[in-house]
């Protein structure tokens, strides 16, 4: 992976922003932030312009999929992985049907998380 990239993290369970991080962070990744849901991924993006975004699509609030379309209003070009649970499968057609580039399954290996990062670079 190219070291010097940027990401910003939405979820709303602490944990999962907190095994994000150590994952991209190992990965030569420069987590911005962490937010626990979609107004603040808003808000956050247009602050940092990171180069990632990882997205829940469950938060409180402003949910990923109305946030993803916010990020993508702002910025076209932003690149966005959905994050969701297993058996959300409408919910992630939703956000990829918004402009999420793609999605990553909860739970997940850091293998696949890498994978989908590099995919998303290349």
């Amino acid at each position: 992976m190219a070291p010097n990239r940027t990401v910003l993290i939405a979820d709303d369970s602490q944990f999962m922003r907190f095994v994000l991080r150590k994952i991209l962070e190992k990965h030569s990744f420069t987590v911005v932030a962490d937010v626990e849901n979609g107004m603040k991924a808003v808000e956050s993006y247009k602050q940092n312009k990171p180069d990632l975004v990882t997205m829940d699509v469950v938060m409180p609030g402003m949910d990923g999929i109305e946030a993803t379309r916010a990020i993508l209003e702002f910025d076209d070009k932003a690149r966005i992985i959905v994050v969701s649970a297993l058996g959300q499968q409408p919910l992630v057609n939703e956000a990829m049907d918004a402009g999420a580039k793609t999605f990553i399954v909860k739970p997940f290996e850091e293998s696949k998380v890498v994978e989908v990062i590099d995919e998303i670079f290349s």
